[in-house]
Order: C-alpha cells, then sequence, then structure tokens
C-alpha cells in the first residue's frame, strides 16, 4: 500500500498511517489526505493529518486542519489536545494553553496534555502553575489507584501525607518509575533538592526515554546551581524534541546564569522567531540584553512585552529598574489607568505601584512618589513573611560560635585557594561599583551574585543533629574536621567554575547576604579576600525600599524592619572585625566618592594587588553587570545619590527610629 493508492478497509489505512507518523510524517500526510478523500471529514483521519503536518513542520497547515476538526468535534479531547500542540509550534501560546485546557477540562486524565500545559506556563514563567500542571500530569500517568490517592494528596497540597504514602509503595514496588518521580515531586515542594535530584537520576536509569522525569531533573539540577549537568540533560531533551519552546527557554534561562550572554540573547531572539507573540519571552530577553549592557534594545523589548500584554506590571518595573530610564507623561499616565482594572493581580498591581514611584519621583514629585512606594511596599510585605527575630536569634548563636579560639583552633582547615573576592553588606550599598573597580584590573574577573554559599548553607542545615535541640546552622560548623572544610571549600570553588569565562586568578562573589555566613567563609576558604561595601544607612535602606527584589531581601519591605536588618548587619560585621581583626576590608560608599584614587589603592593593597590605572576608568568597562546598578556603573562617579534620600526624609521616620545608634555614629560602628 502506498499513500496515493489506499487499499484495504478503513483500519488498515489508519493503521498504515500511524505507522508513518512514525517514519516518516511526510507520507503520512498524504495517507491521511487519501483517507480523507474518500471519506470527508472523518475524524480520526483528520486528526492523524494535522499531527503528521505538525511533525513534518508545517504548523501553519497543522492548525487549519486541526481548527477545522475542533469546529465539529467538540467534545474530543485529542482534537484539542492536538491543536494546542499545532499552535504552540507556530508561536501562538495563549490560544495553545486555551485548547490544551479545553482537553483537559473534556478529559482530565490525559498526561500529555498536563506536561504540555506545564511547558506552556513554564515558557510562561508562571513557575506555580506550571507546577500544578506537572503534578496533574504525574497524577493522570499513575493508574494505580495507591498513586492516585498520592497524587491527590500532593495536588491538595497534603504533602507529609503524599510523601508517606509513595514511600510505604516503594518498599513493595521499589521501581515504580511513576512512583519514584512523585516522590522527587515531593522533595522538591520540601526543599531537598538533592534528594529530589538522586530520585530523578533513578528515574532516568529504570526509564531513559522518560522525558518529564529528565525536565524534572533539569530544573531541580539547576535549583542545586549544577548548571553543566542541568545542560546536559536540556541538550539530551532538546536532541528529542528539538521544537521544545519550554527546553529552550530553559536553557537560555541556565546561560544567562553562567554568564554565556550572547549565546543567551541568540537563543532567545531563535525562541522568538518562533514565539513572537510571548510576551514573557519578551521580558527574559529584555534582562539578558540589559545585563549585557545594550540599553537600548533592553528598552525595546520591554515595550514588545508592553505592547503584547498592557497589564504586565513587571515590565514597567524593568525599565524603572534600569535606574536611568524616565517614563514619560504618556507612561505614567498608562500605568495609572492599568491600576484602575479589576483584572490586574497583585503581582502585577505591585509592579505597577513601584515603577509609578520611580516615575513619580524622577519628576520631583516626592509626596505622590512616597505613597507609591509606601503601598508597593505594603502590598509586597503580606506575601513576603519576614522573621525578624529569627535573623536576630541566628545573628547570636553566630557571635558566640565564632570567637577568636574557633578561629585559631581551626588555623589549617578549608581550601587553600585565594581565587574569591567576596564583596558583601546591604543590597544597594554599592557593592556593584566596588565589584566594577576590581573588575576593570587585569588579574580580577567579575562574575556575578552567585549563589552557592548560601545553598550550601542551607544544605548544611538541611539534617538536624539529634544531639542538640538548637538550630544545625551554624552551630554544625563546630563539628567539622579539616578534610570535610577542605571538602566543602574544594566544593565551591568546582561549582563556580562555569561562572569564570577567563584565565584571571581571581574572581568575585557579590552576594550581598554572604555577610550572614563570613563564619562558613572564614572555615572553608581562610585565604578568599572578603569586603564590606557600606552606605550611609539612611540612603542604603531606602534605596532597598525602593526596590522589589525578584527573590529575597523579605526585610526590605518595611521601614522598621529594614532599619533592625541593618543594625544588625553592622552588629555581625562588627563582630568579626573583633574576632578577626583586618580579615575583613570594609569600603564606605562616600569615601569611595570623594576621594576614588585613594580608595581605589587601599582596596586594591587589601587584594594584594598593584594599583592599575583602569581601576579607575572601570565605567569604561564593557563587562555585563547583572544588578539593578548596572547603568549607573557605566557612568563616572557621582554625588546625585549621596543625599537624595533627604527628599523622602519627612516619611522616613520609622527607619530613622529603627537604626538608632547605627545612624547617629555613621561611619562608626555602634557598641553592641
Amino acid at each position: 500500500m502506498t499513500a496515493a493508492d489506499p487499499t484495504g478497509n478503513l483500519e488498515t489505512a489508519l493503521a498504515h498511517t500511524r505507522r508513518l507518523l512514525q517514519i516518516n510524517p511526510v507520507m503520512a500526510v498524504e495517507q491521511a489526505s487519501e483517507i480523507l478523500k474518500m471519506i470527508p471529514g472523518h475524524p480520526p483521519a483528520a486528526l492523524l493529518k494535522g499531527t503528521a503536518q505538525r511533525l513534518s513542520g508545517d504548523a501553519i497547515a497543522a492548525v487549519q486542519t486541526l481548527h477545522k476538526l475542533t469546529a465539529t468535534q467538540r467534545n474530543w479531547a485529542p482534537g484539542f489536545y492536538e491543536l494546542g500542540l499545532a499552535l504552540s509550534d507556530a508561536g501562538r501560546s495563549h490560544e495553545a494553553l486555551a485548547s490544551l485546557r479545553r482537553a483537559v477540562a473534556i478529559n482530565p486524565d490525559m498526561p500529555d496534555a498536563w506536561r504540555a500545559i506545564g511547558d506552556q506556563l513554564s515558557l510562561a514563567g508562571d513557575i506555580a502553575g506550571a507546577d500544578g500542571a506537572y503534578a496533574e500530569h504525574i497524577r493522570a500517568s499513575a493508574h494505580d489507584p495507591r498513586l492516585l490517592v498520592a497524587g491527590a494528596a500532593m495536588i491538595e497540597g497534603r504533602i507529609p501525607e503524599a510523601e508517606r504514602r509513595l514511600k510505604d509503595h516503594l518498599k513493595a514496588y521499589p521501581t515504580d518509575v511513576p512512583a519514584i518521580r512523585m516522590l522527587a515531586e515531593v522533595a522538591a515542594r520540601l526543599g531537598r533538592n538533592k534528594d529530589a535530584a538522586a530520585l530523578l537520576n533513578r528515574c532516568l536509569e529504570l526509564a531513559p526515554s522518560f522525558a518529564p522525569a529528565r525536565n524534572q531533573y533539569a530544573i531541580v539540577l539547576q535549583r542545586l546551581n549544577k548548571y553543566r549537568e542541568a545542560l546536559e540533560q536540556l541538550g539530551a531533551l532538546l536532541k528529542a524534541d528539538p521544537r521544545n519552546s519550554a527546553y529552550h527557554n530553559n536553557r537560555a534561562v541556565i546561560l544567562s546564569k553562567i554568564g554565556d550572554y550572547q549565546e543567551s540573547i541568540d537563543l532567545y531572539e531563535r525562541i522568538l522567531a518562533v514565539n513572537p507573540q510571548h510576551e514573557s519571552i519578551w521580558l527574559s530577553y529584555g534582562h539578558v540584553l540589559a545585563t549585557a549592557g545594550r540599553q537600548r534594545d533592553a528598552i525595546a523589548a520591554y515595550r514588545k512585552c508592553i505592547e503584547l500584554s498592557p497589564g504586565m506590571g513587571d515590565a514597567y518595573w524593568s525599565l524603572a529598574n534600569l535606574k536611568t530610564f524616565r517614563f514619560d507623561r504618556a507612561d505614567l499616565a498608562t500605568m495609572r489607568g492599568q491600576l484602575e482594572r479589576g483584572d490586574i493581580s497583585e503581582v502585577q498591581r505591585c509592579s505597577f505601584e513601584f515603577s509609578l514611584g520611580k516615575g513619580t519621583e524622577d519628576e520631583a514629585s516626592y509626596a505622590e512618589s512616597m505613597q507609591w512606594y509606601l503601598a508597593a511596599n505594603a502590598r509586597r510585605r503580606k506575601h513576603e513573611i519576614y522573621h525578624a527575630d529569627e535573623v536576630a536569634a541566628f545573628v547570636s548563636r553566630s557571635k558566640a560560635l565564632f570567637t577568636k579560639d574557633f578561629f585559631a583552633g581551626r588555623s589549617d582547615f578549608g581550601a587553600a585557594a585565594a581565587d574569591p573576592i567576596f564583596v558583601v553588606g546591604m543590597p544597594r550599598a554599592g557593592s556593584t561599583l566596588v565589584e566594577q573597580i576590581l573588575a576593570s584590573h587585569s588579574a580580577v574577573e567579575g562574575t556575578m551574585e552567585l549563589p552557592n554559599i548560601i545553598s550550601m548553607a542551607a544544605e548544611l542545615g538541611s539534617v538536624a543533629d539529634a544531639r542538640s535541640d538548637e538550630r544545625p546552622y551554624p552551630g554544625v560548623l563546630a563539628r567539622l574536621d579539616a578534610a570535610t572544610t577542605r571538602r566543602l571549600g574544594e566544593e565551591y570553588l568546582e561549582e563556580t567554575r562555569i561562572q569564570r569565562k577567563t584565565q584571571r586568578p581571581f574572581f568575585i562573589d557579590k552576594m550581598p547576604n554572604n555577610f550572614l555566613h563570613v563564619g562558613l567563609i572564614c572555615l572553608i576558604l581562610p585565604n578568599a579576600k572578603i569586603i564590606d561595601a557600606r552606605r550611609h544607612p539612611m540612603a542604603c535602606c531606602f534605596s532597598a525600599f525602593k526596590m522589589q527584589f525578584s527573590d529575597g531581601h523579605r526585610f526590605s519591605y518595611d521601614l522598621h524592619e529594614l532599619g533592625d536588618y541593618y543594625r544588625l548587619y553592622v552588629e555581625y560585621m562588627q563582630h568579626f572585625d573583633a574576632v578577626l581583626p583586618g580579615r575583613i576590608h570594609r569600603v564606605h560608599h562616600e569615601s569611595m566618592v570623594d576621594d576614588t584614587e585613594t580608595e581605589v589603592r587601599k582596596l586594591l593593597d587589601y587584594c594584594g594587588l598593584e594599583f592599575e590605572p583602569d581601576c579607575l576608568r572601570f565605567h569604561e568597562n564593557k563587562r555585563p553587570v547583572r544588578t539593578p546598578s548596572a547603568q549607573q556603573v557605566r557612568r563616572p562617579i557621582y554625588r546625585d545619590g549621596l543625599d537624595h534620600w533627604r527628599n523622602f526624609e519627612a516619611w522616613l521616620g520609622p527607619l530613622a527610629d529603627a537604626l538608632g545608634d547605627a545612624l547617629v555614629k555613621y561611619p562608626d560602628a555602634p557598641d553592641f
């Protein structure tokens, strides 16, 4: 039988077309077309034709075929599923998601449809929605009634029950792949990413072609900062499914995280060529362009995002977050208008409010600006729970642990390498300027705010000690031997190697909140340099208050909590000045502005580096900068921002009260 001359009965012809789908989709199109000539409108034949057209790369024709099919077969889930896939391949993501949702509304037990919904939501940046869809995929994949119960517990948020049922099931059936993957999802939701990775690796040992498990494995590896391994998993996925935009998007995200910005930009451009109507991809593309210093192109990408989705407050905030960008009157009017809509989510509303705060501040309308900032922070604070007492208790425990005797008894601990230069402190304290100056030296490479130390601390704190009622971290550090601390130091160096693109001997890790882990750093990397970037407390804290951070910094959404946190930071750094004199070098932002060359020479001398004039011409350095200060450090030193906070002083009483002596005695530290 050939495609041009179908013979035999209808079922034989349909079976032949299904076989052709896997080996020659172009021939499958012809075969299905011949069937449709004989039986016009035959649903299974039309479905096969649309599927074959999609697989052969003709998504537009597939959409046309499947639209006709679903117009007559309004309650046939396979038709809407295939139409969703074709729309996705055609770059019509919103319509694809709607069609896929229609498919699972008709038949909730379609695992492939739920997986495709998860992919679409992941592509759109809706991580919570994607997690829910992937959970439904797992549920629909598991036909064992015991797994269905566990899946229902996961979907309803009864995670401990789901974990118990799955572990009991796996004791009896240790190679049940869907159950292993479900348990991995449970572990990931509980933040136990190492456990999740081990389970997913086992899944793939048993079922190497289990694409959803491999995709989840790539995501978990990314969370573990194992970017090279995550890219390998995505490579395998893309080899099997080269048109999957969600896989390409995940790869672009990782490439930007490891500093391969041009490759990430190129990949985003290829994704957008297929998905030109996907506003979230334009947003991510804009972020990478901004990091690479292409501000004009970044603005154009953010504007395109707004054109596609006027209610996308995140795009306006991305423009505001360029710092040197200025909204015009039309922008401000549009944002106010968007806030009058009833269908704007809390997240987007918050972004509009922060953006309006920046826009009206630039117009010197300080009273209105402050009202927007207060509204935005109050809204964000409702969803970002900050436990000030826990941070204070952590600092207290750390001070009690990290004594002169603690470090004296461990003088030979840790990895000997002196490669890292840590820049720590409060956010918005001038750390990007310090980084840019150092990265302009021929011996120093700038990377970005690396999450590795914070991840290591979280991992050390994830295993409780049965001998103690105290929180395991930082107390667990007292029980580590020399070999373990050396291994941890070497693990940090190995994990961060992917961030280093040159042969320069030193590199910068500019994660501000690493100040909370200075004790860990000194223990595992005793020869690393640590620089404390400090700024006037009112200027620093108010600058943080005006920021909508993508993650972390939960203390920054309340003026009083901000002041308390700054005091704790000063107290903790003063403790290390006492127990390890000279170990940490402090840079006051105001001194750097007032006498740049003197401060730069002091900084380089602390790092053991010869003075180089390029460090004074830091603004000419074209390296990518991935912080809100990216555009500011591409300008020469300027004084404009030093006292700008005074325009808002009338509203900052709670901040000043909380700061107390940390404000009165600045730049000196108070007695604690």
